[in-house]
């Protein structure tokens, strides 16, 4: 079933169980002979949600040849991948925004991100993660079950995107003052193309100069979705039984870096194909599409906000 205007949504559910999609891939990156991350939290909240068939991936029980068709250019093999190299460029974002003095991390969409426990922060900072509140309240609830705790001051904030965030941000303690560190990861094709633009607008009121943000495009293409569907249809001949067909939501919308360099932002964009072959892994799929990772530099003056 595809997206509604008002639709919520859990860690096993619609959007949410994309969340633990890519949590199952960070797994499977972690555990190589050689990994590009280290993130030990992600297969503990997988097995935690109990999504059978991403549980099996996440621990390695699954063998790309069984669920992926080898002449496809997308498949799990390829989502790990993907995952490590985003996941590695969003890490090494943070960590770059620290040592510039930011003390202040706004994680968009959250999902099962483990960053505000993994990563090496400075003991000064506040780490804020917005999602849905059954989201938050599931991995905040698995990982204090585990004995795991925060390594920053972390604020959750229960908010739907598309609805008041910057306000419920502000009142969990925000200071507009300060310069932030903001990621939108994996995200924004999953919100419609005004929203879209109303959640770039209002990070960009929200941010003090020399703030920062990274974000990333995915699906951009029809030819991309078709893609995207003949992987999901494989998953789910092979046991998956949540539906991930039809959650990006569709319609044209602005090129992310373009809008942000319009909004007085300094952009640097990071081809995935890139970001793959700098590792000496496979392409993305498919070749035609343009999607990137990108950081950018709030330098310039802003418009407001749009609520």
């Amino acid at each position: 079933m595809g997206r509604t205007d008002n639709d919520t949504w859990d860690v096993a559910t619609s959007v949410g169980a994309t969340a633990t999609m890519v949590a199952a891939g960070r797994a499977r990156a972690t555990a190589t002979d050689d990994p590009l991350i280290e993130d030990r939290f992600a297969g503990p909240l997988v097995q935690a949600v109990g999504i059978d068939f991403f549980t099996r991936w996440a621990a390695g029980e699954l063998d790309p040849a069984d669920v992926d068709d080898p002449d496809a250019s997308w498949g799990l093999q390829q989502m790990t991948h993907a995952m490590a190299v985003r996941t590695r460029y969003i890490d090494e974002f943070f960590l770059d925004a620290t040592a510039a003095g930011i003390r202040q991390a706004v994680i968009l969409a959250s999902g099962l991100d483990a960053r505000a426990y993994r990563l090496s922060w400075p003991p000064d900072t506040t780490v804020f993660e917005i999602d849905q509140p059954e989201v938050l309240d599931f991995k905040t609830t698995t990982l204090a079950g585990l004995s795991f705790e925060p390594t920053a001051t972390l604020q959750s904030v229960p908010v739907d995107l598309r609805h008041d965030w910057p306000a419920a941000l502000q009142a969990a303690g925000f200071d507009t003052e300060q310069p932030t560190a903001w990621a939108a990861e994996g995200l924004l094709a999953y919100l419609p193309p005004q929203a879209q633009d109303r959640l770039l607008d209002n990070i960009t009121a929200l941010s003090a100069l020399d703030s920062r943000l990274a974000a990333n495009t995915f699906w951009d293409t029809p030819e991309s979705q078709k893609v995207g569907r003949a992987a999901f249809q494989r998953w789910y001949e092979c046991g998956l039984d949540v539906k991930l067909d039809d959650l990006c939501c569709p319609g044209a919308r602005n090129d992310v870096a373009t809008y942000l360099t319009g909004r007085g932002w300094h952009v640097d964009r990071a081809p995935f194909s890139q970001l793959l072959a700098d590792h000496e892994l496979p392409a993305a799929p498919p070749k035609s599409t343009d999607n990137y990772c990108c950081t950018a530099i709030l330098r310039g003056s802003k418009p407001s906000a749009h609520r």
